[in-house]
């Protein structure tokens, strides 16, 4: 398991950004690749981005793809999710999870075995 605890998060206006980060602890950070889900109450949490154990690749949801980056730092155990041109839709409590590194990038919830305790976004219009 990897401890995972997320900051970053708060208010902002529509058409603003924001950056997620994700600091991670327990088992080598570095064997897992990384992604991040959203929630809004109501509904299932779905997946915004992922990228692999070492960062040469990234995989993202079709509803953030260019406008958000994710991306991480190995030497500090912390993976990143950079959102720009923020949209009401993307109001959500967000979560970084952890995956077997041996599987690759993947959107698959069940694949996570390591979840933090989410941080809230909230963009107003």
């Amino acid at each position: 398991q990897v401890h995972l605890v997320e900051s970053g998060g708060g208010l902002v206006q529509a058409g603003a950004s924001l950056r997620l980060s994700c600091a991670a602890s327990g088992r080598t950070f570095s064997g897992n690749s990384m992604g991040w889900f959203r929630q809004v109450p109501g509904k299932e949490r779905e997946f915004v981005a992922a990228i692999s154990s070492i960062g040469g690749r990234a995989y993202y949801a079709d509803s953030v793809k260019g406008r958000f980056t994710i991306s991480r730092d190995n030497a500090e155990n912390t993976v990143y999710l950079q959102m720009n041109s923020l949209k009401l839709e993307d109001t959500a409590v967000y979560y970084c999870a952890a995956s077997p590194g041996a599987i690759g990038v993947t959107n698959e919830v069940e694949l996570f075995h390591s979840w933090g305790q989410g941080t809230q976004v909230t963009v107003s219009s």
